[in-house]
């Protein structure tokens, strides 16, 4: 079974609803994906506590539906 990226994405933003989300089928076989995610509530968070907020998100899917996705996370930079 696998996962569509518009899911992916749609999990995301509804766990993190400000979040800017960036999806990419890394080996076009909807079971390994990259995201990048941006969102405020990343801001004084370690690395690991970001992607724990997006594996969150993602209601347990991870190491089942989604198989293997590679995050890069980030608060958005205030100017």
């Amino acid at each position: 079974m696998t996962m569509e990226a518009a899911e992916i994405e749609r999990l995301i933003k509804e766990g993190l609803p400000d979040a800017d989300v960036t999806i990419q089928d890394l080996r076009g076989d909807g079971d390994h994906y990259s995201a990048q995610v941006v969102s405020s509530a990343f801001a004084g968070k370690s690395r690991v506590q970001q992607h724990q907020l997006v594996y969150q998100a993602l209601q347990g899917r991870m190491g089942n539906e989604l198989h293997a996705l590679q995050l890069q996370t980030s608060a958005p930079e205030i100017n």
